[in-house]
């Protein structure tokens, strides 16, 4: 897949996913497979206020390319300058969020809550694209409600608007992540235009992905909540859709490894306080749905420093080994 100058290495991108795909978390799953990753939305009116939070968000140092950062609002010119900002701090691709179904968004009027006014959602396209020289890519949903799929309408809109790739997730706004989401429209939009369109929503195995791809004709499948705590799973993807068979699960000497040096990630790129509190969320996926997993969340939880964090990381995984080796 071809994103302007840009070609993906292969069909798998992290999804953009606010507090958890900071810089950390996309190198991670970059190095374990995934061709591209996009950061959490970065708000365009805290960005040009110079939110340090804000700034953070937008940080690629070092990050492997092509470097694509995500904006969220709702008014042309401001999304227009948050764009050229973030070109200037170095981003090579420039994605738009208007699939976000967040209340505290959504009442802002952006997110997917734009869904609702294509002549707006025109004029932020047009804008965005106009004001930068690199690709701008958009987000979506299916549409605002299960009686509003203007899903391929919005995706007519964007192609004549300049953007250079679509992402859609399979549900509409008013659906949130209940049920389960549906690709007849994500199908429905790939027929509708002829830029790249990745399908995303509920993409949480091999199989699934396979599936997701030859039911949409999607040029590539998007990953976000299945990549919590099993960074990995782009690998396992990568290898079944180029083989057809399973990959062999990770062991837990390896997933102790990724964990610990996701935390090193973490704590580098935080001061120390705010990495051990970052540290909290990650460490409770990874655990998850291993013995005394929820016990050792609770310990976990209550730590306050990163060598309080390292030396449990290191009883737990102590532990885990033991009983597999006396099983």
């Amino acid at each position: 897949m071809q994103i302007g100058p840009h070609k993906i290495a292969n069909k798998l991108i992290l999804a953009p996913m606010a507090g958890v795909t900071d810089r950390p978390f996309r190198q991670m799953c970059r190095d374990l497979g995934a061709g591209m990753a996009v950061s959490e939305m970065v708000g365009s009116t805290s960005l040009i206020r110079g939110s340090a939070k804000t700034l953070r968000r937008a940080n690629h140092e070092g990050e492997t390319a092509p470097r694509s950062v995500q904006i969220v609002g709702y008014d042309p010119a401001m999304m227009a300058e948050a764009a050229r900002i973030n070109e200037a701090m170095g981003a090579e691709i420039i994605d738009i969020n208007m699939g976000c179904p967040a209340k505290k968004v959504c009442k802002m009027m952006s997110g997917s809550s734009l869904l609702r006014d294509e002549p707006l959602v025109a004029a932020i396209l047009a804008a965005t694209v106009n004001a930068v020289k690199i690709p701008v890519t958009l987000k979506i949903r299916t549409g605002w409600s299960p009686e509003m799929r203007n899903g391929p309408t919005i995706a007519r809109i964007a192609e004549q608007s300049g953007i250079q790739a679509l992402s859609v997730h399979g549900r509409t706004r008013n659906c949130f992540f209940k049920g389960e989401a549906e690709y007849e429209t994500i199908a429905l939009i790939k027929q509708s235009v002829n830029i790249p369109v990745i399908a995303n929503g509920d993409i949480d195995s091999p199989q699934k992905a396979k599936f997701v791809l030859e039911k949409t004709g999607a040029d590539a499948i998007m990953i976000g909540r299945a990549a919590q705590g099993k960074p990995w799973i782009f690998r396992e993807i990568n290898h079944y859709l180029d083989h057809g068979t399973l990959a062999p699960e990770p062991t837990l000497q390896e997933i102790e490894t990724i964990l610990a040096q996701h935390l090193e990630n973490l704590y580098d790129f935080y001061d120390d306080y705010i990495g051990v509190h970052m540290a909290r969320k990650h460490v409770s996926w990874y655990s998850k749905g291993q013995p005394n997993g929820g016990k050792f969340r609770d310990h976990f939880n209550h730590l306050e420093t990163t060598t309080q964090q390292r030396q449990a990381i290191k009883d737990f995984f102590a532990e885990l080994h033991s009983e597999a080796n006396y099983g």
